[in-house]
């Protein structure tokens, strides 16, 4: 009988548990085999779709990527992640191997950062494990990369906030503070922070990612590149800019992750869509840093800068109520939930306004 046959016969008959087990050692102890210590260990690295973006960070900046581009998106109980990178990349026979225990590029180095270990070949395993898909959309050695992973957040949780921008403060210690969620946008922000001089990070939704990827390549390719280079040939993060009409934009970003209506295609070419700015330029450390959204049960405080500007409670109150109305037209249109309460603060600089976004259940 063959080996895969007697295994097969074995688990029949009782069940997986034998395969689980190397070696009983009496007494109520058991040396597990090692596919299901990884399965276990797998299940304790990814518990929420905030491990899942710090790892890919992560795997990213050991990559030695220099620009990572991060897409995300939900639609009703999926949470979608593309990430693209300038890294060292992964050879195409290499695509799916690279998803399995024990696999890795750094043989001889291994990361300790404020995450914790990095570099055991196991990030991407436990990825896999965890969420729904986990693939290689475009990728080879010395061209970057684009990850696309998706989950069931009724499997693989997330905060219920993901809206609120963290608020960095300087404490008299002189070591950064964080408050607000430990949401996509934290973690996305800590590791900007955390990582500012190996790499810079973009993030935004499928659409601001391809404006920003766009952009990205049109301010480094020459115009011979771009009239007769392969996509293939080139850098992923460059690829897009090839796009001479919408569809072939459309089909661009969609061989990287990134599906894309031919619509907001043309709105890219068009320049509707500004590019992303670099995620670190939004955090700002100290009372200018945005503040996580108000409760919607919360009325607008009266906000005043350094050199006295005031407005008064029912200015800010009627400011806030005119744009609310503003917002109900829209939210109607893109199937969002109309009910919010924007937030009004008076900045050194301005008038800035919060709406939170949600869509409708």
């Amino acid at each position: 009988m063959a080996d895969g046959s007697l295994e097969a016969f074995i688990e029949n008959v009782s069940g997986d548990s034998h395969l689980r087990v190397e070696a009983d050692l009496g007494d109520g102890f058991v040396r597990l085999r090692s596919a299901e210590a990884e399965r276990r260990q797998a299940a304790h690295d990814i518990r929420s779709t905030e491990d899942i973006v710090i790892e890919m960070l992560r795997n990213a900046r050991d990559a030695h990527a220099k620009s990572v581009f991060a897409a995300v998106s939900r639609e009703g109980g999926r949470r979608r992640i593309v990430m693209v990178d300038d890294g060292d990349g992964v050879p195409p026979a290499l695509h799916e191997r690279v998803f399995e225990p024990r696999v890795t590029s750094k043989l001889d180095t291994m990361h300790l950062d404020k995450w914790g270990v990095h570099g055991r070949g196991m990030a991407l395993y436990s990825i896999a494990v965890n969420a729904e898909t986990a693939r290689i959309a475009a990728s080879d050695a010395g061209l970057g990369s684009s990850f696309v992973v998706e989950t069931d957040l009724a499997r693989v949780g997330e905060k219920a906030d993901q809206s609120s921008f963290p608020v960095f403060e300087r404490t008299d210690a002189g070591t950064v503070a964080v408050r607000g969620p430990k949401n996509i946008l934290r973690t996305v922000c800590e590791f900007a922070l955390e990582c500012r001089r190996d790499c810079t990070v973009y993030l935004g939704s499928v659409t601001d990612v391809v404006a920003t990827l766009y952009a990205f390549g049109l301010s480094s390719l020459t115009a011979a590149s771009r009239a007769f280079g392969r996509a293939d040939e080139l850098p992923v993060c460059k690829r897009l800019a090839l796009a001479a009409d919408p569809a072939e934009l459309a089909g661009l970003a969609g061989s990287l992750g990134l599906a894309l209506s031919e619509r907001s295609a043309r709105r890219v070419l068009d320049g509707e869509i500004a590019p992303l700015s670099p995620l670190l330029d939004r955090v700002r450390i100290g009372n200018d840093a945005p503040e996580p959204a108000a409760p919607r049960t919360a009325a607008p405080r009266a906000s005043q800068d350094a050199r006295g500007l005031k407005l008064a409670r029912e200015d800010l109150d009627d400011f806030a109520g005119r744009v609310a109305a503003a917002y109900r037209d829209v939210a109607q249109r893109y199937y969002l939930e109309p009910d919010v309460q924007p937030e009004v603060r008076v900045g050194k600089d301005g008038i800035r306004i919060h709406i939170p976004v949600s869509k409708l259940r």
